[in-house]
């Protein structure tokens, strides 16, 4: 399944973060290592208190303050593990789901792929920024462009992604996603 697939892409970065490497730039301009953690545990406990009811994330995942409240695997486990556990109590024939970003519902696919997309692209965002391999798979990029090209113009409209960057010859599969993701695959701080 495509979010357990992100989510340990999300977990094997975080595990492997250098001690010195929290405070380093990532592709997103404006935000660190643990800032984009912030961001992405944020968005995960934002699905799940879309889908449950429960309660959102005590922080906003879009001005995310750059200290934990906790270790990094504890606040990525425990964010991974609501939205999983949240997606658990949907069916899969759902057509309306209940989601965070716009138009905030989606069927049960669209869905759950959009929430694997948050978490396998930002598992990039840190490798990338600490010098690690990428998480992203071609097989994973195929199956979540698709995803990406149903779900990303609306909230691209409110900026939750940036512009598209236009495709280059060569580009491989992760490379078409990320360049659709508004993501420059060869980044470097």
């Amino acid at each position: 399944m495509i979010l357990t697939e992100a989510h340990e892409a999300l977990r094997t970065v975080i595990r492997n973060v250098p001690a010195d490497g929290w405070e380093l730039p990532t592709p997103c301009a404006e935000w660190n290592v643990t800032q984009v953690l912030q961001h992405a545990a944020g968005d995960q406990l934002g699905y799940a208190a879309f889908i449950t009811g429960g309660p959102l994330p005590e922080e906003n995942p879009f001005a995310p303050s750059g200290r934990l409240a906790g270790s990094a695997e504890e606040v990525a486990e425990q964010a991974m593990k609501a939205s999983a556990d949240a997606w658990a109590t949907v069916s899969p024939d759902a057509q309306e789901v209940p989601v965070p970003v716009p138009p905030n519902t989606m069927t049960y696919t669209l869905g759950i792929g959009a929430c694997a997309l948050d978490a396998a692209v930002h598992a990039w965002d840190i490798a990338t920024a600490t010098g690690q391999p990428s998480p992203l798979t071609p097989a994973m990029a195929r199956e979540l462009l698709p995803i990406a090209q149903q779900h990303v113009e609306p909230p691209r409209q409110y900026g939750f992604y940036a512009a598209a960057l236009s495709p280059e010859d060569g580009d491989d599969d992760v490379a078409v996603l990320l360049r659709y993701l508004g993501r420059d695959p060869h980044w470097s701080a």
